[in-house]
Order: structure tokens, then sequence, then C-alpha cells
């Protein structure tokens, strides 16, 4: 009996270490499991700043932005010195969203010096021609101009006689984009370059106009304004047969 219960003695000793080894093991591992999830949390939290700082920077320091969704709203007028029958095709069709009347490869329209048109297919009166699409241009808010919403009015009547619009085409622009700026504190406004309105959407016309006039206006509604250096526009020549379009596209 005595050896039994020596033997009893180690037995219980034995399991007692190996329960005691296990605790150990759990309690080192739990403690892993902690750290290592700790700094995951602590990775995540600093990539996370890093993102937002980097946008903020990228903000602050006025870095290209991704283009706007969408040209919106170009429409194009023709006004040839006499009545003429003229064709016009845009060079990227695939990318128009919208557009009227329909576009089937090319608008033919009879044009008047007083800018009506006749479109040849379906014998309609129209007073321009329309189409909206994909923009590709990536927008650069290094230049423009910072304009607050209750200014928008003056501002637009100002530049828009500067880049080469009459009365009546600056009045269409100001009532279609009027809700879009007036409503924001500040307005970022940049007019895209005539190399990068081509490169977006060419217009190939016959005949040939002496003048073409096309404004593509990008802008971003702001709560502060920001430091851009101020772009500078030119007038263009506006003489015998021209041709007028206009647009805009929202920064997002």
């Amino acid at each position: 009996m005595s050896g039994e219960k020596k033997n009893n003695k180690k037995v219980f000793i034995i399991i007692g270490i190996i329960f005691f080894v296990l605790i150990i093991s759990g309690v080192i591992y739990a403690t892993l499991i902690q750290d290592n999830c700790e700094k995951n949390i602590d990775n995540n939290s600093n990539s996370f700043n890093s993102n937002i700082n980097n946008s903020s920077s990228n903000n602050e320091n006025n870095e290209h932005f991704g283009g706007g969704i969408e040209v919106k709203k170009p429409i194009i007028y023709v006004y040839p010195e006499e009545e003429n029958i003229v064709s016009v095709k845009v060079g990227s069709p695939q990318n128009l969203t919208h557009a009227y009347p329909k576009y089937e490869g090319e608008w033919n329209v009879i044009a008047k010096p007083n800018g009506d048109l006749i479109d040849i297919k379906t014998g309609r009166n129209l007073y321009s021609l329309y189409w909206e699409g994909i923009n590709t241009v990536e927008s650069n808010m290094s230049e423009g101009f910072i304009v607050e919403g209750t200014d928008i009015i003056e501002f637009l009547e100002e530049k828009l006689e500067i880049l080469g619009l009459s009365e009546r085409e600056a009045n269409e622009f100001i009532i279609y984009w009027l809700p879009n700026l007036e409503s924001n504190k500040y307005n970022f406004i940049r007019f895209q370059t005539s190399e990068e309105i081509e490169n977006n959407m060419s217009l190939d016309i016959t005949p040939k106009p002496d003048s073409i006039i096309r404004i593509v206006m990008e802008f971003k509604g702001l709560d502060n304004k920001i430091e851009v250096s101020e772009q500078t526009l030119e007038t263009p020549t506006r003489n015998g047969f021209v041709v007028v379009e206009w647009g805009g596209t929202e920064i997002i």
C-alpha cells in the first residue's frame, strides 16, 4: 500500500505540473495575441492617419485632382456668314452620354448667320447642338480663381466676355451654372485650355470655321478659401464663320 501511495503521489505531481505548464502556456499565448492585435490596430490607425494627412497635404498644396465625371451641357452655336449646310462631328463619339439632336456619326444642319439651325434629318428648328460626355481631363487646382458664391454673377459676366462669348451666350451659360455655383460659400474655378478641350473631345466641322471658341469651366465648391495662382485668360478672335461651344465639369 505504501508503494501505491507513492505512485499515486507521483501521478498527482505529474498531472499538477502538466496543468501548470498548460496554464502558463495559455497566459503567454493570450499575451502574444493581445500584443499582435494592438500592433495591428496601431498600424491600421497610422495608415489611416497617413492617408488623411496625405489627402490634406494634397489639398493644401493644390496638387492634381481627379477630373469631373462628365463634361455637362456643352452646346454648340453655329454662325456662318451666309446660310449654309454645316456638318459637325465629334472626335470621341464613344464617350458621349447624351446628345440632341440624336448623334448618329455626325450632325447635319442648315445654319443661318443669326445662329438659327434646322436639323436636316428631322426638319426641327434648333438654336444649338447639345452633348454631354465622359471627362478625361485631369483637373489641376494649382491655378484658377477663388470666387465667393455671392460674387459669381459679376465674375462670370467679366470672364465670359474676356473668353469671347456674346451677351446671349453668356446669359445662357450663367443661367445654367448659377445654381451650382451661387449655393457654394466659395468656388474654385478654372477654364480648361484649348489643348485640354481638344484632347477630351475634338470637333470636325465642315466647312471649316474661321473662328472656333470653346469654353469648359472646371469648378469645385469650397468651405474655405485656398491659395491658387490666378489663371491668365486670353480673348480669342471672333470673325467670319464662327462656332462657339461652352460647357462645364465639377471636380470630384
